[in-house]
This record gives C-alpha cells, structure tokens and sequence, in this order.
C-alpha cells in the first residue's frame, strides 16, 4: 500500500504546476437502459447525463468537482469559471459496447473518451463509476482526460508529450474515499501491464520526440507508463528535489527539451538507472486533499422530463458528431420524437440538429423556433439555427443580408450567456464568409473566443491565420506551438508544423496565396483525444 504525503509536499506539486502555468448507427439503448430514470447532475464545471439514481449522479459529479478543485488548489493560475455551456459535457452510456459504436473506428480498446470544442466539448463513458477506493478504466480515462482540459484552459505553452501525458496519469491516478479526501499519485495500476510486460521507452527518448519516433517499435509500447513514473519519480524524490522545475524553466527560455533534461538532471543512464530502481520499489507516496481543502458547491440533480429521455439516444449521437449519411439514418427517429413532444424545448432542439446534420436547414429553423418558442433562452436553439442561417448565406443572392440575419441568433445567444465562445467566433467568420477583412473588433472577438475555449484547435488555428496576414508573427507562431505539438492534433498539427517552420526559415511575410498552399483542409475539428490504454 501506498504511503502518503501530507500538506508538506502540496509545495512541492505546487511548485511543478507553477512552472507549467506560468509557462503556458447505435443500437437503440440509451434510454432504455434498467428501470432507472435519466437524470442530469448539472455542478459549476461539469454536466453528466446517466440513466442512474440520484445519489449516483450527485456522487459522481461531487467527485469530479473534487477532483477540479484538487486540480486548481495546486496551480498558481486556474481557468476562469467556465460559461455554462463550456462546462464538459459527460454522457453515460450504459456499456463499452456503446462506447466503442460512439467511438467509430479503432475503438477496440477504447473505454470512453473526449471531444474538446468550444462551446460543446463533451465525455462519453460507459457507466458511471462504482466503488470508491479504486476507479474503473472509464473514470481513470476520464480524469486523465480532464487533466489535460484543465492545464489546457490554464496555458498555452506546449508542453512536452511525455510532460503531458506523466502530469495526466498522475492525477488519473485518484482515489475517492467516503469522507471526502481525495488521494492522487498513487500508483498507476492501469499503466501496470505495460511497465512490467512491454518494451520499455528509455528516458532520452521521452524527452526527445523525434529519437522516440524513429526508434518507436509498431504496436503498443510503455511510453505512457515511463512517462507516468518519470513524472512521479520527479515529483516526490528528494534527491531530484528542484530538478522538474529547473527543467521547465529551461523549455520556456526556448531551450530544447532533450538539452533541458540533460542540464537539469545530468547523466540519462544514472537517470534510467533510478527511475527502474522506484520502479521496483514496495510502496510509493501519494499526495492526499483533505475534505477542508477541497470546494465542491452545489450540485443540482434532476429527472429529465418524458420527452428528453426518449430523445437521448439521438441527442447522444448527433452531438458525439455524424456524417451525413448518418444523420440520414437517424433523422426518422427523431422526427417521430419530435412529433410526440412539439414543446418540449431539449427535445425540439435535439430535432433542428439532427435536421442540420442531415443536410435539412429550413427544417432546422423551424425546429429550432418551436424549442425557443418553449424556452425563449435554449442554447442549443440559438446554435443551430445560427449554423443552418450560416449555411442557406453562402448561396444567398444578397449576401450581406442573410449573414447579417444569420448573426441574430449568436447575437441573442450573447445575450442570454455573455460568455459563450460561438457567437464571438461566428461574427469573425461572418466577414470571411463574405470575403470582407475582419473589423478590428470581429478579431477581438475571435481572440476572446480562444481565451474561453483554448481546447479548440479550430479556433485557435484561425486565430494564428490572422495574426499571420496581420504580420504578427510572434503571436502566431504561441498560437500554432500548441496545435503543432499536440500529440492529437492529427493533419491541423501537421500543418501547423509546417507554418512555424515555414516562420522559422525566413522574415519574408507569408502572404495569403502560400498559406492556403501551407495549411491542409482540415480545418473543421480537431481530432479526438484518447490516450493509449491497455486493458
């Protein structure tokens, strides 16, 4: 069993955090499962859906509550409070099975995951977690997951991957005890396969990403197991007391990882040679949040009315995102449910996006009206109405007219949650969908937009688009490092790479023609983000 530290070495994780912030088609199932009702637990910074008990739900999102707060007692720099609608978004699902379906392709060990966008980012798991004192893989990938969201909305600064990945599965490595303290750092016993079974990734090559890629082997390998005891090995040892934090230091003055590493904890192999040494050690320390420590507020639990229960499945699926196709195939059933429940606003709502995503924009409007009919401040209406007007604007005859009716939803939904990240962003697109160069206060807009949602890849890679035809490089090149190295970042981190090596390798501007030549079309969302796991 684990020992565990006191108050005393909160400095010292404090002190890590420091560094880095201040550096910075389904079956049919959802809504039938068991006799359960479907309930939603809505908390300052989280929204979970189940088909539970109340006292699970509430439980559960009291836990991630604790979780966050552990989270922002240690760093220098929390996130600001989240708007509503850009609180994380969790949906239990009743099974893996569903899970995988949700997932798509590739899903064979996937047991939940996360979608990072603006204004709509959401978890999907399996259940909700059970038992107290050890957590199931759903719950461990959610909370990795959730790490990453945190330090995310609190900087920029591209950290390392194995930096990244250590800090997530140490504090996915949390326990929950029923008095309300909550332990982190204990050991990680989902990464236990790979450390003791897989080839072991050396230290140079968790520290130098492009040494690890060459001499990757094919398959699965212990990256995300030594990147966890490296982490955890720093942060507790007392003979590499203050090393982390010289490390970090060195990566903000621009010095590179693999040089920072060896000014900062000298020989690799001494170092290999103890981080196998806490490897085979009995007990390790964990770092322990007393319930003083920890604010959790209110958290309020509800059973979602008949209409919206019947409509989760579908709800489920569209905002996990479609294809059209898809969307073609799922558009009878909520059309059915649509019909049933005319003024049931959630349900109303849940049609117009499933009417959009089929390709059906006057359908979506109609739909979207009847919820907003019924609840004069639905957010979900105002968005998809505003993305169907955007749609039927490009082939208008009077351009300007129609986008400037496509902005009147995002401008009420401004008004009714003042911090929602998509109508800033929408009234920048509006003056490119026209061709027009953005108002000075359109790009304001869209710099705000990031600063709400920094998670957004998409956002933040239109932002560094315009800096970069403004000239402002410097700022450009902060706001492509975080897409470029995003180990997630799939072809937008690609094309970002090449941007900064493109800013790198010359002062001559980059004019608009090369950056469409530069930057690949993939440009819609950022790529999901799962860490590698092992059953």
């Amino acid at each position: 069993m684990a020992n565990s530290a006191g108050r005393g070495m909160l400095g010292r994780v404090f002190g890590i955090w420091a560094a880095i912030a201040a550096a910075l088609a389904l079956s049919a199932g959802f809504a039938g499962q068991a006799q359960a009702k479907w309930r939603e637990a809505s908390s300052e910074h989280f929204v979970v859906y189940a088909n539970d008990s109340e006292d699970d739900i509430r439980e559960f999102a009291e836990d991630l509550e604790r979780f966050h707060s552990a989270l922002a007692l240690i760093s220098p720099r929390p996130p600001e409070k989240p708007s509503p609608s850009n609180r994380i978004t969790i949906y239990a699902v009743g099974g893996e099975r569903n899970v995988r379906k949700l997932y798509g392709e590739n899903s064979r060990y996937i047991g939940g995951f996360y979608v990072p966008r603006a204004g709509a980012s959401l978890a999907i798991v399996p259940k909700l977690s059970e038992g107290k004192r050890r957590l199931d893989h759903s719950m461990i990938t959610l909370l990795h997951e959730y790490a990453h969201h945190f330090l995310t909305s609190a900087s920029s600064f591209p950290i390392p991957r194995w930096l990244s990945e250590g800090n997530a599965e140490f504090f996915a490595s949390a326990s929950f005890e029923r008095d309300g303290t909550l332990s982190v750092g204990a050991a990680a016993q989902q990464r236990a396969g790979e450390l003791f079974n897989l080839p072991a990734v050396p230290v140079e090559e968790l520290f130098d990403e492009e040494l690890y890629a060459q001499n990757r082997r094919r398959g699965y390998d212990s990256f995300y197991g030594r990147s966890w005891l490296l982490y955890h090995y720093l942060t507790f040892s007392e003979e590499r007391r203050g090393q982390m934090g010289q490390y970090i230091k060195l990566l903000v003055s621009g010095v590179s990882s693999s040089d920072a590493a060896k000014q900062s904890f000298g020989s690799m192999e001494e170092l290999e040679d103890d981080l196998d040494d806490y490897l085979d050690r009995r007990t390790i320390m964990s770092l322990q949040f007393t319930p003083d420590m920890l604010s959790v507020g209110p958290v309020e639990v509800r059973v979602l009315r008949e209409g919206e229960a019947e409509m989760m499945d579908v709800r489920i699926r569209s905002k996990r995102g479609v294809s059209r196709e898809e969307a073609l195939e799922l558009l009878p059933e909520a059309r059915e449910i649509g019909a049933q429940y005319p003024n049931d606003p959630m349900v109303q709502a849940a049609l117009a996006e499933a009417e959009y995503d089929a390709g059906n924009d006057a359908e979506a409007i109609a739909a979207a009206d009847r919820a907003l009919a019924a609840d004069p401040a639905c957010v979900d209406a105002f968005v998809q109405k505003g993305y169907a007007l955007f749609r039927m604007a490009e082939d208008a005859d009077d351009r300007d007219a129609a986008y400037q009716e496509a902005l009147q939803p995002f401008i009420a939904l401004n008004k009714v949650e003042n911090n929602h990240p998509l109508p800033l962003a929408y009234y920048y697109r509006s003056f490119l969908n026209r061709g027009e160069e953005p108002s000075d206060l359109a790009k304001q807009g869209l710099s705000r937009a990031v600063d709400l949602a920094r998670f957004d890849l998409d956002l933040r890679m239109q932002l560094a688009m315009q800096q970069m035809r403004d000239g402002d490089y410097e700022n450009a090149r902060r706001n492509l490092a975080p897409i470029a190295f995003n180990p997630h970042g799939g072809g937008m981190a690609g094309s970002a790479q090449r941007l900064i090596r493109r800013l790198e390798s010359s002062s001559k501007p980059v004019d608009a023609v090369e950056l469409s030549m530069i930057f690949a079309p993939e440009l819609d969302v950022p790529e999901v983000e799962v860490p590698e796991a092992e059953n």
